[in-house]
């Protein structure tokens, strides 16, 4: 178990929360996997969110300049300290807040057991910065929809709007016995690297989520039924759509690539 995570836990008397993703990793091997994909170097700084106790943050501070230890739970976040104080490890920042509220530092990578029920919003923050590769954990479904193709079951909005921002690759899995407590599904640990080649319009994630609201019908009428998405009255939307001469909006929606929806709202942006 790295860093006697379970005795740790009893000595300060801790009792993690499942409904706060507070679900420790307390499998060496798997442990180990990820500090060797996120191959970190002695001069790299590292950005880490949920800290915890310190299972994942202490080994990745063996190896890099710095890690900055990012810990919502105050309690939590002063045992860490505490650890690091004990430990007399110098070259740990913990940060006792909000991921989703706070800035983040310069960072090179991003290396986390990420809490599950901020997944979305915290990755599609991380992606407004520049870092060079992220090593994530997530829920095996999640993970699965983030590089799924169109045509598949997992194909989702989540697949299109990440597809033009990162490459991203499943590099592991973990059964629930990985982690104290166990939580109810699979895990998966992702190496994701941000892509900047391609120009995303504005309209852009507005029309994906206008569309994946109704993924199973055309893309014509998906958009017209989500037109509030778009800031418009249906009719008027309708109208408008009416105007444009493109295959693509025949098409149901779950059999776009992401290419096609990126035409599409290029399309109507020049129609809107």
């Amino acid at each position: 178990m790295p860093n006697n995570t379970r005795e740790i836990l009893d000595k300060y008397n801790i009792r993690l929360d499942k409904n706060k993703s507070q679900n420790y990793l307390i499998d060496d091997n798997k442990l180990n996997n990820i500090l060797y994909h996120a191959d970190i170097q002695s001069d790299e700084v590292i950005l880490e969110i949920g800290a915890g106790i310190g299972t994942l943050t202490i080994p990745m501070a063996k190896k890099a300049s710095k890690v900055i230890a990012i810990e919502k739970d105050p309690i939590i976040s002063d045992i860490l300290k505490q650890r690091l104080i004990k430990e007399k490890i110098t070259n740990i920042e913990v940060i006792n807040e909000d991921a989703l509220k706070i800035d983040f530092p310069n960072f090179d990578k991003v290396v986390s057991n990420l809490p599950y029920q901020i997944s979305s919003p915290v990755t599609f923050k991380l992606l407004e910065y520049d870092f060079k590769k992220a090593v994530l954990m997530y829920q095996l479904e999640f993970a699965k929809r983030m590089n799924a193709k169109f045509n598949s079951k997992e194909y989702s909005r989540l697949s299109v709007a990440l597809y033009f921002r990162a490459d991203i690759k499943i590099i592991d899995t973990l059964p629930p016995q990985a982690f104290i407590p166990q939580p109810k599904v699979n895990s998966a640990v992702i190496e994701l690297i941000p892509k900047k080649e391609v120009k995303i319009n504005s309209l852009f994630d507005d029309v994906t989520r206008a569309l994946f609201q109704h993924r199973n019908k055309k893309a014509k009428k998906a958009l017209v039924q989500s037109a509030h998405e778009l800031n418009f009255d249906k009719k008027e939307l309708k109208k408008i759509l009416d105007t444009i001469d493109c295959p693509l909006f025949e098409e149901k929606v779950f059999k776009l690539s992401p290419e096609d929806i990126l035409e599409i709202s290029t399309v109507l942006g020049d129609k809107l």
